[in-house]
This record gives structure tokens, C-alpha cells and sequence, in this order.
């Protein structure tokens, strides 16, 4: 097995913030957040750029499919998390719950999952179609199954002022994009690889200062190694509840394999990239920003190897069928 350079470029780009988090902490230099704020944008607006209303509409047929992705990512995730919010007593366990919760309400990621569904030989229309819906559902849907806990923990918490970040910084350049991707989408797709490197760039820029601001206000301090091998143990737990939940809700409605591959693949998938725009803006004064997105990174890194294991096999099953 291959390990993801992506994950790699994360442990690193988390040893620096230990190492020297002073650039992100420096007072008054507010070049990372203005640099992290453009490139989100520009990351919403090739994100827009790509999408297709013609394959949006095509892909609009599979409509028992979609629901049972779309309800898996955006219901069925953040309800069973809320199940073991009574379980939460201290200050602590409120954190790692609310990082956990969080994982719970992203939108599905487009990447991996396409990939990985290729790999398996799973419906990849229905893929493409999923994840990119997913996203733009995300923007609307993730805000507000956070705001119900954090405005309650966070008094600076202010609903109206989170909105109007995400329309200037995501909504708007998304929207942009789709007017514009009649005259510039088949470029887009062209530099699709050069794109991706700049996407990857301003995550992991994001996760440095969310990371070095935490680690500078010792944060991590209380996170002893038993409970970060518990925070572990919970979100493989997790994946492998939703991804058997959606494989039975799948084979009861009759989903044919490619569609079973597909629902379980974008169902049990969380976007790195959406998890760390949205804590940039949910979090913004959050000294604990740096545990809050901790279990996307675990679950970031153990979905790529979990589910490329699985995939595979599939893969060569079916080849071997053939």
C-alpha cells in the first residue's frame, strides 16, 4: 500500500505549527488569513467552473440513489454522533464531541471518492454527480448543524456573521463559477492537476495556523495519548457503521453493485477541503481549532487507506469476473 503524499504533507505541515507556529500567531501580521481567504475563494470559484448544469440535470435520474446519499451524509452521519452527546460531561469531552459532530456535518468530498468508485468499478456519473452536489449542499447545511452547538458554547458565536463570510468567500465565487463555466470550463479541466496542487496548498496553510494558534495556547495539553487512541477508535467506529448502514439500505432497494459501490463510497466520505475552509469561518476565535478539525485529519487519512483497500478488491473482483 502506497501512503497518500497528501497525509504525509499534513504530519509535516502539523510538525511545523509545533516546531514554529510564530508566523501564525505573530500580532498584527494578518498575511496567512488574508492569503487563506483569497485562496478559498479561488477554490470555490474552480470548484464552480467545474460543474456542468447539463451533467447536473443527467444526473438527476438516479434520484433514489442520490437521496440515500445525500440523507447518509448530511442526516444519518451528524444523528448518530448526536446520540452520544449526553455522554459528554466535561469541558474537554464537549471539545472532542463538537470536533467529532463537526466530521459529521461535511459534505462529501469529490475526489477520492470519484477515484475510489472508479478503482471499484462503481457508477461513476452517479459519483461526480454526488460529490458536487454534496458541496453545494454543504455550504447551507454544515453552518447550521454547527451554529446549534456552538452558539450555545461560543457567546462571539454570531449566526449572521458566519453567513456573510461564507456568501463572500464561498457562495458568490461558487455562483461565479457556474455562469462562467460555459467559457471556461474545458480550460479548468485542462489544468485540472495544477489546480488540485493549489487547493491542497491553502488546506494545508489552513491547518498550519488552525494547528500553530492551538499548540501556542497549549490546547493540546489535555489531550492525553489514550484519548487521542479513543478519538481514533470512534471515527473508524463511525465509518464502518455508516458504511454498512448504506450497503444494507442499498441492497434493500434493490441498487444494482456499481450503485451499491457508489452509495457507500460517497456516503462514508467527509471533505478535508470543506472541513478546513468551514473551520476558518466557524472557528475563526477558537483557541481549539487545532483539535476541532484533529478527528477530519484521522478520518482523512484512515477513509483514503480503509477504503483504497476495499476498492481495490472489488476492483479485481469484477475484473476477474469479466
Amino acid at each position: 500500500m502506497k501512503i497518500d503524499r497528501f497525509v504525509l504533507f499534513i504530519i509535516i505541515t502539523i510538525a511545523l505549527a509545533y516546531f514554529f507556529p510564530g508566523w501564525a500567531v505573530q500580532k498584527g501580521d494578518q498575511s496567512i488569513e488574508i492569503i487563506s481567504s483569497i485562496g478559498v475563494s479561488l477554490i470555490f470559484f474552480f470548484y464552480g467552473l467545474k460543474l456542468s448544469f447539463e451533467k447536473l440535470r443527467e444526473g438527476l435520474k438516479n434520484w433514489q440513489l442520490h437521496l440515500l446519499v445525500q440523507s447518509t451524509t448530511f442526516l444519518i452521519f451528524p444523528l448518530i454522533v448526536l446520540l452520544f452527546y449526553p455522554l459528554a460531561n466535561t469541558a474537554e469531552q464537549k471539545t472532542l464531541w463538537l470536533a467529532i459532530f463537526f466530521l459529521a456535518a461535511l459534505p462529501s468530498t469529490v475526489s477520492s471518492s470519484v477515484v475510489m468508485v472508479s478503482i471499484a468499478k462503481g457508477n461513476i456519473p452517479a459519483a461526480i454527480f454526488n460529490a458536487s452536489l454534496s458541496g453545494i449542499i454543504g455550504i447551507a447545511l454544515t453552518p447550521i448543524w454547527m451554529g446549534l452547538f456552538i452558539k450555545s458554547a461560543d457567546a462571539s458565536f454570531d449566526f449572521g456573521s458566519i453567513y456573510l463570510k461564507l456568501l463572500i468567500e464561498i457562495i458568490v465565487p461558487v455562483i461565479l463559477g457556474i455562469v462562467l463555466q460555459p467559457y471556461f470550463g474545458k480550460y479548468i479541466q485542462k489544468h485540472a492537476s495544477s489546480l488540485a496542487i493549489f487547493d491542497k496548498a491553502i488546506i494545508l496553510l489552513i491547518i498550519y495556523k488552525s494547528f500553530a494558534e492551538s499548540f501556542f495556547t497549549n490546547v493540546f495539553d489535555a489531550l492525553s495519548l489514550p484519548m487521542l487512541l479513543l478519538l481514533s477508535i470512534i471515527v473508524i467506529a463511525l465509518f464502518f457503521v455508516v458504511y454498512h448502514l448504506t450497503g444494507y439500505m442499498a441492497s434493500r432497494l434493490n441498487f444494482s453493485l456499481p450503485d451499491r459501490i457508489t452509495t457507500q463510497f460517497c456516503g462514508t466520505k467527509k471533505s478535508l477541503v470543506h472541513g478546513t475552509v468551514f473551520s476558518k469561518i466557524l472557528f475563526a476565535n477558537s483557541a481549539s481549532a487545532g483539535i476541532l478539525l484533529l478527528p477530519l485529519m484521522l478520518f482523512h487519512a484512515l477513509q483514503i487507506l480503509i477504503v483504497s483497500v476495499i476498492a481495490t478488491k472489488l476492483g479485481q473482483r469484477e475484473a476477474a469476473k469479466q
